[in-house]
């Protein structure tokens, strides 16, 4: 499938074929059927990408209050700790990650020195 039109920072085919059957079924059990997750997640990314307001969220990245409430539900659920472990592991399956270039964080911030907890002296009251 090739879309046309796609804007940039859109999800491409291949990470949505890969997160697609991470995802609970598109059609549930009973009820309407929901927006599709694609989109969602689109919408998801561009808030993410942009830090903007859920009521900025284009049109065509869904309903804000849609992709909000999907997005709280899925963390309610666990969907996107799944996510998070799920990909990485495939990804290492494949051999498509490299664990050369993999890198953890150690920056060192310094705390001013009024926020380093010591024990403050408090002058004497005036008399």
């Amino acid at each position: 499938m090739i879309l046309v039109g796609m804007n940039r920072g859109d999800l491409t085919n291949t990470p949505w074929e890969r997160l697609q059957p991470l995802l609970p079924p598109q059609q549930p059990k009973t009820g309407r059927p929901a927006v599709d997750h694609r989109c969602i997640l689109k919408g998801m990314l561009w808030i993410l990408r942009t830090g903007a307001p859920w009521r900025d969220l284009p049109e065509r990245d869904g309903p804000g209050r849609t992709v909000a409430s999907r997005l709280y539900r899925w963390q309610h659920a666990g969907i996107w700790a799944r996510l998070f472990s799920a990909v990485p592991a495939q990804a290492d399956a494949n051999g498509q990650l490299n664990w050369d270039v993999q890198d953890v964080d150690g920056t060192m911030i310094r705390a001013h020195q009024h926020a380093g907890g010591a024990k403050q002296k408090i002058p004497p009251p005036k008399r």
